[in-house]
């Protein structure tokens, strides 16, 4: 998409609006300019970003069957990812999909008190919504599911979300990507979450045995990192 409507409370994107939906050659266009650009074949896409891609789902969905084409660019469907912040008809409608791409889910706070009030989108599709969704693509299609959790400092990284994280995603097996949160212009009180805590966050997934990574940041230094993206004037 062009621009986001989920107006998500620690994202740029969302805070600039929603211009519209791109099309499936827009889509596929980007794909094959970075290739160029790169000079070489990209091998892995993730549809992340800005924008949703599930409120999109008909261009995305053909511009996935182009890419994923044996006469096209014969990309595999383990290297196809779509990110949602919870789209839970669109999850269902990927469980479905005839080509078994990859789930990646923007959870960012693990009850839903906390995630309406940094996720609007939860009042429509609740947690519970969504984790029935999840657990339904899971079943359907035996792959593994990423979650993505940015830690905002005193808001969601205390030790006692992580145990609310494991309650909530008891079944599914996730692989959990923990984001270092990206400052953004609009929001200048929200802070990364100090050392400290994040330790304590990780010790906690750790003693849970739950399966985690801190990703490693990207693209900060051009605004262009996780949140950052917004739309030029």
């Amino acid at each position: 998409q062009a621009g986001c409507p989920l107006a998500c409370s620690f994202c740029e994107t969302g805070a600039n609006g929603f211009r519209r939906n791109l099309t499936r050659g827009e889509i596929l266009g980007q794909f094959l300019m970075m290739e160029k650009l790169n000079g070489e074949d990209i091998n892995n896409i993730v549809f992340m970003g800005m924008g949703e891609p599930l409120l999109n789902e008909d261009a995305v969905f053909s511009a996935i069957r182009s890419l994923n084409d044996k006469n096209m660019r014969n990309l595999g469907a383990r290297h196809i990812t779509i990110s949602t912040s919870g789209i839970a008809p669109g999850i269902e409608d990927l469980a479905d999909f005839e080509i078994p791409i990859r789930l990646s889910l923007s959870l960012h706070a693990t009850n839903d008190a906390l995630r309406s009030k940094l996720m609007p989108v939860n009042k429509k599709y609740s947690l519970q919504k969504v984790v029935a969704a999840l657990k339904r693509y899971r079943e359907r299609t035996g792959e593994r599911i990423t979650i993505e959790y940015a830690l905002i400092d005193r808001v969601n990284d205390a030790r006692e979300y992580a145990y609310e994280m494991a309650a909530l995603l008891d079944g599914l097996e996730p692989y959990i990507n923990l984001i270092p949160f990206n400052a953004i212009p609009s929001k200048p009180e929200l802070k990364r979450s100090e050392a400290s805590r994040v330790k304590e966050f990780c010790g906690a997934l750790s003693e849970l045995k739950i399966e985690f990574e801190l990703r490693k940041e990207r693209g900060g230094d051009i605004s262009a990192a996780c949140g950052q993206l917004a739309c030029g004037k």
